[in-house]
């Protein structure tokens, strides 16, 4: 059986990966996924979203990969901004769109990439900003150490590289 970290290597290491993300805000609460992808018991809060599977589109992707994760079906809105991901092994070209709303009961989900032995999702869960920036920095996505207010993730409307401050 493969460890969690030579799986991780081999789907994603030497690659770059084009993925959707999605940005559900209600409440001054944001969803987000808590993964396991830089080792167990690391935290890395992130936004839902995963890879485009060839011949499928962006908005399909997300409201698959979204369904996947957190059990919610999403109706995909605006898209936001492009965020370059770069933390071994992944290197990730990252598609935001907002989620103008979604049904269903917020549960957590698989990745169907990884093995049911090393499944990487710990929780899926609404958080405040607060409680976002409480968290080590290397505990929760990039595009969260660029904005003060959940609001403000509306107005990233550019391309984004882990590289900038």
């Amino acid at each position: 059986m493969q460890t969690l970290s030579d799986e991780l290597t081999n789907l994603y290491a030497g690659n770059v990966r084009v993925r959707v993300s999605g940005i559900y805000i209600i409440d001054n609460q944001i969803l987000l996924v808590n993964h396991s992808l830089y080792g167990k018991n690391q935290s890395f809060w992130s936004p839902p979203g995963g890879g485009i599977q060839f011949g499928e589109t962006a908005v399909t992707a997300l409201q698959r990969e979204i369904k996947e994760e957190t059990g919610l079906v999403a109706v995909v809105g605006k898209f936001l901004f492009v965020n370059e991901h770069v933390q071994s092994p992944l290197h990730a070209i990252e598609l935001f769109f907002e989620i103008k709303s979604v049904e269903g009961s917020l549960g957590r989900g698989v990745d169907p990439e990884i093995s049911s032995a090393n499944q990487i999702i710990e929780e899926v869960s609404m958080k405040r900003l607060e409680d976002i920036h409480s968290l080590p920095a290397n505990a929760y996505h990039s595009i969260f150490t660029r904005i003060q207010s959940l609001e403000q993730i509306f107005t990233l409307n550019r391309f984004l590289s882990g590289n900038e401050a």
